[in-house]
């Protein structure tokens, strides 16, 4: 019988490294599956996907922002952004327009409709976050943001620096 995700991540003793790390690789993978359950069943009732939610979210903290600067941002080919970016444009979530000053740049950005959907999607992992941090106690929210700092810091093949 397996254990419960909750069973399989029960405290271990800290002298434990590799065991301790295994436990956090599980807890990430748990945690980033519950962060992501409900805009991805939202999602998926609209016939979209999470890679949809990246593009409004990001457009939607960026308002203006070129083509080019979301590839950077998403790290994404332009193959990989096409497809999406077209079916938000054509769903009316998000709006494309011509730079003012290079008719070639791309600006997007989100919708009446586009931003009413970031912003409920996002509403639900902003309350689990939230939550999270309120429940983990003082000091959770920093740590939590230091590790999370240090991995975005690694470069993209995951190699620690």
């Amino acid at each position: 019988m397996q254990a419960s995700h909750e069973e399989s991540l029960a405290p271990i003793p800290a002298d434990d490294g590799e065991r301790s790390l295994r436990q956090a690789i599980e807890t990430f993978f748990f945690a980033y599956r519950a962060f992501t359950a409900l805009p991805d069943r939202m999602l998926g009732e609209q016939g979209l996907g999470r890679v949809h939610h990246r593009i409004l979210y990001f457009v939607g903290r960026d308002p203006g922002c070129s083509i080019n600067e979301l590839l950077h941002t998403l790290g994404v080919s332009k193959q990989a952004l096409n497809l999406p970016l077209r079916e938000l444009v054509e769903r009316d979530l998000v709006g494309m327009t011509p730079d003012e000053h290079d008719r070639r740049i791309r600006r997007l950005c989100l919708t009446r409709a586009g931003e009413a959907l970031e912003r409920a999607l996002s509403a639900t992992q902003m309350q689990l976050l939230q939550e999270g941090f309120a429940t983990a106690g003082t000091g959770a929210e920093q740590g939590w943001r230091a590790v999370m700092h240090r991995l975005i810091r690694c470069p993209d093949d995951g190699t620690p620096s």
